[in-house]
């Protein structure tokens, strides 16, 4: 499913990476624990759905090689969050929804976690 896709289901904008719509994101992982995804994520071209708007969700994501951050309730990140995104490709949306909610819209749409089968 392409960023963009993800940016129509979740009636989400981009904060920033708009270039980045066209890049397939093929699993999505939520979660505010930055060292659970450390531990669980296992499928790089991912997103992450979080409620936690700092660098550190940034810090992680790049390591992880993940291609995207959507941040849920209208989370703002600030600045250098914003930055160290740019810094190292990473698009960045925003959603109104709470993260149960954001999941099902993904989940029913057809995506799904990278959970082994």
């Amino acid at each position: 499913m392409k960023i963009s896709e993800v940016a129509k289901i979740l009636e989400a904008s981009f904060v920033c990476g708009e270039d980045m719509k066209d890049i397939d994101v093929t699993n999505a992982f939520a979660c505010d624990l930055m060292s659970d995804v450390l531990a669980y994520v296992k499928d790089s071209d991912g997103a992450l759905l979080t409620g936690l708007a700092n660098p550190q969700v940034v810090r992680t994501v790049a390591m992880m090689d993940m291609r995207c951050i959507i941040f849920v309730r209208n989370k703002n990140p600030d600045s250098k969050s914003i930055e160290l995104a740019q810094q190292n490709g990473i698009a960045v949306l925003k959603c109104r929804h709470n993260m149960f909610t954001a999941c099902g819209l993904l989940f029913e749409s057809g995506m799904r976690g990278d959970e082994d089968e």
